[in-house]
C-alpha cells in the first residue's frame, strides 16, 4: 500500500477523471464559509486541485459584484498537472505552485483562505500557522469536504469496493482541528445529491488515492466490482443515478 505521502502527491496521474468525477461544492456552503470575508475579498483556495472549489468561489465574488473591486481569487496547489487542469476552465485564476504549509503569499495579503477536500492532507499546527501568516486581521480560514451519504446501502457497498479515505476517516474521528492564531471552528452541514452517469461514478472512483497508487491486480479487482455494482443499480449507458451527499463545512477567524 502507498505512503500518505504518495496518495497525497497522486492525484496529478488522474487530473481529467479528478475533474469528470469530483464534485463541486454547494453554493450555499460555500458562501457560509465566505461570510465573514467582507464584500469584495481576496481568497486564496488552498489545495485547488482542478478548481472545484476556485470555481464556486469565483462566481460567488463575481455574483456580489465584486469585480474589478479589489476582489481576487488565487488558486495554490502543489501539483502542477491539477493547475493546468484548472487553469483550462478557469484561465483567468492566477494559480501559484505551493501548500498550505508554504504559500509563497505576502504577510496579511488576503481576507479569506479555504481548502476543499484538502486539510487532511496538511500538518495542522503548520498549515495554521502558514495560513495565520497570509491572513489579514480578522480573515477566515474555511475548510469544506463532500463526503458520500454510506447510510444509502449502496453507496457503503461502493466504500467497500474502492476503500475509505483519509478525508472519510478524519470526520469519522470528529472532523478537522486547527492551531494558533485559530480559534474553535464553527460547524454546519448539507445534505444534496448528484446524478452521475456509469463513466462519471467510475472516474470519480478512478481519481480516489487508493485507486491511483494501487498495484495493477488491485485496480483490476476494484474495476471488477464496481462494474457489477454500477449494473446492479441501473448505471448503464447514459442513464443517471443520485450519488448522495453531505457536505460537511468549518470556518474559524483569526484571533
Amino acid at each position: 500500500m502507498a505512503t500518505r505521502d504518495e496518495m497525497a502527491n497522486s492525484f496529478g496521474a488522474a487530473a481529467a477523471a479528478y475533474e469528470q468525477g469530483r464534485p463541486d461544492y454547494p453554493v450555499e456552503a460555500v458562501a457560509w464559509l465566505l461570510e465573514p470575508a467582507g464584500a469584495h475579498p481576496r481568497i486564496v483556495d488552498i489545495g485547488a486541485g482542478t478548481g472545484k472549489l476556485t470555481r464556486v468561489v469565483a462566481e460567488l465574488v463575481a455574483g456580489a459584484g465584486a469585480e474589478g473591486r479589489g476582489a481576487e481569487v488565487i488558486a495554490v496547489d502543489p501539483d502542477a498537472e491539477m493547475l493546468g487542469e484548472l487553469r483550462r476552465s478557469l484561465p483567468s485564476i492566477r494559480t501559484l505552485i505551493g501548500t498550505a504549509e508554504a504559500l509563497g503569499l505576502p504577510d496579511e495579503s488576503v481576507d479569506a483562505a479555504v481548502l476543499g477536500q484538502a486539510w487532511h492532507w496538511v500538518d495542522p499546527v503548520a498549515g495554521s500557522a502558514e495560513i495565520g501568516r497570509v491572513l489579514k486581521p480578522g480573515g477566515v480560514l474555511g475548510l469544506v469536504w463532500n463526503i458520500r451519504d454510506e447510510s444509502v446501502p449502496w453507496v457503503a457497498r461502493l466504500t467497500e469496493i474502492m476503500k475509505g479515505s483519509n478525508a472519510e476517516q478524519l470526520m469519522a474521528d470528529g472532523g478537522p482541528e486547527v492551531a494558533a492564531p485559530f480559534g474553535a471552528l464553527t460547524a454546519r452541514t448539507w445534505q444534496w445529491e448528484r446524478p452521475m452517469t456509469r463513466a462519471a461514478l467510475s472516474a470519480m472512483v478512478h481519481s480516489r488515492s487508493y485507486v491511483i497508487t494501487a498495484e495493477p491486480a488491485e485496480r483490476e479487482r476494484i474495476d471488477g466490482e464496481i462494474a457489477g455494482l454500477f449494473d446492479e443499480i441501473g448505471a448503464v449507458g447514459d442513464a443517471t443515478v443520485s450519488l448522495p451527499y453531505v457536505t460537511h463545512a468549518f470556518r474559524a477567524v483569526k484571533a
